[in-house]
């Protein structure tokens, strides 16, 4: 996996708004991209960004000062009122880090209306690209990477997609990873301590709860490895994501509960329902001997939990999605079969056997994860904004939409 080349500090570096979810909002974008505009003040501090947060239907948030400006979701005056705003701001980049469902409309549609509008060049981060995207999808995705100035994305494989199936120029799209903490490499242990768990062979599945997670075959790997093992941890680590709690509630922690109630693994699985802070994050990741990622949708392009897991030098068992794939090549992690709890049982238990094997695949995971802190793929942005920050950027002419024959007849 090709990673980040050191860069130094530069001067002149355009000032940049972000739009994005964002803080105290709980869900993947707005925490990835506090970390990043964090770590882009930080060496660009004396243009800070600035961030217009794109809200969830129904939904409103006490934002730190940073956010200037929201959108909401549904709202498509909302999202030219945000561009009028941007134009008349002092901002020279526009980073937009973009997530299906993330944006109003078909598809994410809505954003063409902040797109067209926009005189600032865009930088746009893609933390999903679909492969073998149906005709709409492949459309409204073509046009926002053809109305942005540069495309970022997570993985080498989200640039072989992009031309492969939506046939984009790979020269247009950029490969930054994701951001991961910069930690020491150390041995579990310390951290165990602080959970309480010192003494135990600890496991961890972090971050938002959904039934994709594939939890219920970890929890049956666990099952198969209790009787070697008889202290054996499994932390699953995080609350419902929002918004399938507001569809179908507390049903799949539930589906999990009762699971563990059945094998008899009260002792062994520790649910902790809350959302994990950065540090909290980090030092259950610390406390893990192996970080198990069962996911069950192999065309994931990227895992914030697992980028941060590599950041901290874990041993990952993972079933085998496009990013596991990429990440863990080289001999940084397992890969174990999607929905086969007897895949993930023998390769968990390989490495709980064997330390010397463990530590070996840990200090090659931290390897790479040191290559994508923080403030490496800070500098990376800051290089891709000054860039596109030279461009001159030719606004679409904006044409409003026709009505439907539907529509006229109604």
């Amino acid at each position: 996996m090709a990673v980040l080349t050191r860069l130094g500090s530069g001067a002149g570096w355009p000032k940049a708004a972000y739009l994005a979810s964002y803080p105290p909002r709980e869900c993947g974008i707005a925490t990835f991209t506090r970390d990043l505009v964090t770590a882009v003040n930080h060496l660009n501090a004396d243009a800070p960004g600035r961030i217009v947060a794109i809200n969830d239907p129904a939904r409103s948030y006490a934002y730190p000062p940073a956010v200037k400006w929201q959108i909401e979701r549904d709202d498509v005056e909302s999202y030219e009122e945000a561009a009028r705003l941007l134009n008349a701001s002092s901002c020279e980049v526009v980073n937009i880090q973009h997530e299906y469902g993330l944006f109003g409309g078909s598809r994410g549609s809505h954003l063409f209306r902040f797109l067209d509008r926009i005189e600032k060049p865009v930088v746009l981060t893609m933390h999903t690209t679909l492969p073998n995207p149906e005709s709409e999808l492949r459309a409204v995705t073509r046009q926002i990477i053809e109305r942005s100035a540069l495309t970022v994305v997570l993985a080498q494989t989200a640039r072989d997609i992009l031309a492969r199936d939506y046939g984009i120029d790979p020269h247009s799209v950029q490969f930054i990873p994701h951001g991961v903490p910069n930690v020491r490499f150390v041995p579990p242990d310390t951290a165990k301590r602080a959970l309480g768990l010192e003494g135990r062979p600890v496991l961890a599945t972090c971050g938002l709860m959904n039934p994709g997670k594939g939890i219920e075959y970890a929890i049956e790997a666990i099952a198969g490895l209790v009787d070697e093992f008889p202290n054996l941890a499994y932390l699953v680590v995080g609350e419902t994501h929002p918004g399938v709690r507001a569809e179908m509630g507390e049903a799949y922690r539930e589906q999990l509960e009762a699971l563990v109630a059945r094998l008899g693994l009260q002792r062994h699985v520790i649910f902790k329902n809350r959302y994990l802070r950065y540090r909290e994050l980090v030092l259950h990741l610390l406390a893990s001997d192996v970080y198990v990622v069962p996911y069950l949708d192999l065309n994931q392009i990227v895992s914030g939990t697992l980028a941060y897991a590599l950041g901290c030098g874990r041993a990952v068992v993972s079933t085998p999605s496009a990013y596991a794939r990429e990440v863990l090549a080289d001999g940084r992690g397992l890969l174990a079969d999607a929905r086969d709890a007897q895949s993930l049982q023998t390769r968990i238990g390989a490495m709980l056997r064997n330390p010397d094997y463990r530590t070996s695949l840990q200090r090659r995971a931290y390897g790479l994860g040191h290559e994508m802190i923080w403030p490496n793929v800070a500098r990376a942005y800051l290089t891709a904004f000054a860039k596109v920050g030279t461009q001159i950027r030719r606004r679409p002419v904006y044409v409003e939409p026709q009505p439907s024959i539907q529509e006229l007849l109604a």
